[in-house]
């Protein structure tokens, strides 16, 4: 076992690793840790993704949860990039984002083209996978309601402490009826003291790429972006410094955040003019 710092991937690894203790064995960490002949923090310090577990470590472990060799072949392929400062998984691996959004205690983000995920509405989410036609069908319903369970840790009394920035071309982007677009835009009116607009005229930040920084209690900070073909979590620091970089450079030109207790959504209205509901949101956040 080699000390080293922890990544998201590794504490989902980790994670992962707890899970199948608890399910396969009925097996506390100390209880599992006699059962090895290990240290009785090695199992706790493994399973928190704080430390690289050896492959004899992982065949003892995963053996004594009951797995077979294919398994283990399959956990210590994924394994091997655990702890790699830039890790890159594919967008239907929904554990990883979904712990680091758990254990984040601050995510800032930006997005150009669609409202961030924590605050997007059922049908718009749903939407946005239809229109995106890369998605089977038959899977979009599993993504949509991944995607709302993640939102619940915005309920949560410990919840972190949230700041989306979302460029006005993603409040222009027009999907699905009047009423779906209605709704999403009253969940933004909802949360306009978390929510920050970049104006369509500050070209510049429409070239960046999306991305989120999360920051937690204990561990170093890290770097998310997506494209449809892969997730990317960067904990390097200079991929860390250029996040930090990015979001200096939007507070200078965003607009500011209100309350939520200020606004006032506006009445439904014919379809032809719903494009332009967005400048009202502009209008109202300002």
């Amino acid at each position: 076992m080699t000390a080293i710092i922890s990544t998201a991937y590794s504490r989902d690894l980790g994670d992962e690793l707890r899970r199948l203790r608890e399910s396969c064995t009925g097996l506390g960490g100390r209880a599992m840790a006699i059962q090895l002949g290990w240290d009785p923090s090695k199992v706790s310090t493994i399973e928190n993704g704080k430390a690289r577990a050896s492959d004899i470590d992982l065949v003892q472990y995963l053996a004594t949860c009951g797995k077979d060799i294919d398994f283990m072949e399959d956990f210590r392929r994924r394994y091997r990039n655990a702890f790699d400062l830039y890790f890159v998984q594919v967008p239907d691996n929904l554990r990883t984002i979904a712990m680091t959004e758990s254990m984040a205690k601050k995510i800032v983000s930006y997005d150009i083209m669609t409202v961030h995920g924590l605050l997007q509405t059922q049908r718009y989410a749903r939407e946005l996978f239809v229109d995106g036609d890369i998605e089977a069908p038959e899977d979009i319903e599993k993504y949509v309601q991944a995607r709302m369970e993640r939102q619940t840790i915005l309920r949560r009394p410990n919840r972190p402490e949230c700041l989306f920035y979302v460029h006005e071309l993603a409040l222009q982007l027009h999907l699905g009826d009047a009423q779906l677009m209605e709704d999403q835009y009253l969940r933004l009116l909802f949360n306009t003291h978390i929510l920050r607009v970049v104006p369509a005229n500050v070209r510049g930040a429409a070239f960046q790429t999306k991305c989120t920084l999360y920051e937690f209690e204990k561990v170093p900070p890290v770097v998310f972006t997506e494209t449809n073909m892969g997730q990317v979590f960067a904990q390097d620091n200079a991929a860390v410094e250029r996040g930090r970089r990015l979001f200096e450079r939007l507070d200078a030109v965003a607009l500011e955040s209100g309350s939520p207790g200020e606004f006032h959504p506006w009445a439904p209205t014919d379809p032809g003019v719903t494009v332009s509901r967005h400048r009202a949101l502009v209008t109202l956040v300002t």
